[in-house]
C-alpha cells in the first residue's frame, strides 16, 4: 500500500474521525436529489453506509495518488444493478455522487491547513476521474440489469409492488417514470387487498396460487394489469377500486381471507399495507365472515385496539358509521346507541318508545348504510367503538 502525503493525509484523518462527515453527506444528498427524499429509514441507512464506504475509498486515493480498482468498480456497478432492480434512476444516483463530492471538497477545504495548490489540483482529479469512471461503470450496469428485468414482465411488475409497499415511488415522478417504462398505469383509486389461507402460518404463498386469484378478480382485460406479489403465507394486490366486490366471492371459494384497503392515496401504499397486515394479525376469528372481507374501518378499529391508532378519532368514526354520522341520519345513529345498550331491539324499541318493528327497520337501514351488521358480534363492536370515539 502506498504511503500517504503527509499533508493530505492528516486532513483525510481528521476528515474521517468526525462522525458528523457522513450525516453531511447524507443530509446534503437528501436534501438536494427529489428522488432520495422519499426514501424510508431503511433506504437511508444503506445510502449511509455507501457514503462512508466511498468517503473513506475517494480520500485514500486522494491521500496516495491512487486510483480506482477492479474491486471498487465491481462495487459499484453492483450498487447500480441494485438501483436499477429497484427503479431508482440512473441520473439520481449519478447526480448523488456528485453531491457527495461536493460536499467532500468542502470538507476538505474546511481543514486545508498546510495543504498546497498541488494537494487541492490532485483533489479535483481524483474526484472528476472518479465520477468520469463511475458514470461509464455504472450506467452499463444499470442498463444491462434494467434490459434483463424488462425481459421478465412479470418479475418487473412484482418488483415495482415490492417497492411501493416498501415506501419506495413515493412521490409522483418516482411513480410516473418507473410506470411508463414498464408500459403501466397504477390504479387510481385503486384497492390494496392482502390476503391469506384461513390456516394462516403455513407455508409461504405461491405466485401460482395469487395468479390464480388474479385470473377471479380480472374483468376480461378492460382495466390495467394489477400488480402482485406475495409476503411469507399472503397475497398482496394492488387492484383497480371496482374490483373490491368480486373479491369475497374468489375468496371464499379458496378458504381464504383478506383485508382490503380502498381509502388511501397512491403515496400511501406502503402504509395501507402496514394497515392490512396489522389487521389481519390481530384480527379475532369472528372478523372473519364468508362474503365479508376486512376494510379500512376494520383495520383502523383494530388499531386503535393495538394502542397504535393510524388515524384520527373522528376519521375512523366517519370509516365505520359513514352517512351514519350525518346530522339527517341522528335518528339511525340513536337507534344504533338504544341497540348496542340494550342489547335487543325489542328492549331498545321500548327505551326509544318505537314499535319494535320500527327499530328493526332502522337497524336494516344502518346495515345498508354502512355495510355492518349490528347483530353481528364483530360488527356491532366496531360500530360502538366508532359511535363512542365520534360522539
Amino acid at each position: 500500500m502506498k504511503k500517504p502525503v503527509p499533508s493530505r493525509g492528516r486532513v483525510r484523518d481528521a476528515i474521517l474521525a468526525d462522525p458528523q462527515t457522513v450525516e453531511r453527506v447524507v443530509a446534503a444528498v437528501h436534501a438536494q436529489v427529489p428522488v432520495y427524499a422519499t426514501l424510508d429509514d431503511g433506504r437511508l441507512a444503506e445510502v449511509r453506509s455507501i457514503a462512508a464506504w466511498g468517503t473513506d475509498r475517494l480520500l485514500d486515493l486522494w491521500a496516495t495518488d491512487g486510483s480506482l480498482g477492479p474491486a471498487e468498480l465491481r462495487r459499484f456497478r453492483g450498487i447500480a444493478a441494485a438501483r436499477a432492480a429497484d427503479g431508482r434512476p440512473v441520473q439520481a444516483v449519478l447526480r448523488a455522487y456528485r453531491v457527495a463530492a461536493g460536499v467532500l471538497t468542502g470538507e476538505v477545504a474546511a481543514r486545508a491547513g498546510d495543504l498546497t495548490a498541488t494537494d487541492g489540483i490532485a483533489l479535483a482529479q481524483v474526484l472528476l476521474t472518479a465520477l468520469d469512471t463511475l458514470s461509464e461503470e455504472m450506467a452499463s450496469a444499470y442498463a444491462a440489469t434494467t434490459e434483463d428485468i424488462a425481459g421478465d414482465r412479470d418479475r418487473a411488475l412484482r418488483l415495482l409492488l415490492d417497492d411501493l409497499i416498501a415506501g419506495r415511488h413515493a412521490s409522483p415522478g418516482a411513480r410516473a417514470d418507473r410506470s411508463a417504462r414498464l408500459g403501466i398505469q397504477l390504479p387510481d383509486p385503486y384497492c390494496l387487498l392482502v390476503a391469506e389461507p384461513k390456516d394462516a402460518g403455513g407455508p409461504d404463498m405461491s405466485y401460482e396460487a395469487v395468479a390464480d386469484l388474479l385470473a377471479a378478480l380480472g374483468d376480461g382485460g378492460t382495466a390495467p394489469p394489477p400488480l402482485s406479489t406475495v409476503r411469507g403465507s399472503r397475497a398482496v394486490l394492488l387492484l383497480p377500486q371496482a374490483a373490491v366486490h368480486r373479491a369475497p366471492a374468489a375468496l371464499d371459494e379458496r378458504g381464504w381471507r383478506a383485508c382490503a384497503i380502498t381509502g388511501e392515496g397512491l403515496d400511501r401504499i406502503a402504509a395501507a399495507h402496514r394497515l392490512a397486515a396489522d389487521a389481519l394479525d390481530t384480527a379475532p376469528a369472528h372478523a372473519h365472515r364468508p362474503g365479508r372481507l376486512l376494510t379500512d374501518g376494520d383495520a383502523h378499529v383494530l388499531a386503535l385496539l393495538a394502542g397504535h391508532p393510524a388515524a384520527t378519532p373522528d376519521h375512523i368514526a366517519r370509516l365505520v358509521l359513514g352517512p351514519l354520522t350525518e346530522p339527517e341520519q341522528s335518528h339511525l345513529l340513536q337507534a344504533l346507541t338504544a341497540y348496542i345498550e340494550a342489547g335487543s331491539a325489542t328492549a331498545a324499541a321500548r327505551a326509544l318508545q318505537l314499535h319494535p318493528q320500527s327499530l328493526r327497520y332502522r337497524l336494516r337501514r344502518i346495515e345498508a348504510l354502512t355495510s355492518r351488521d349490528p347483530r353481528d358480534p364483530w360488527q356491532r363492536l366496531t360500530l360502538d367503538i366508532a359511535r363512542t370515539i365520534g360522539s
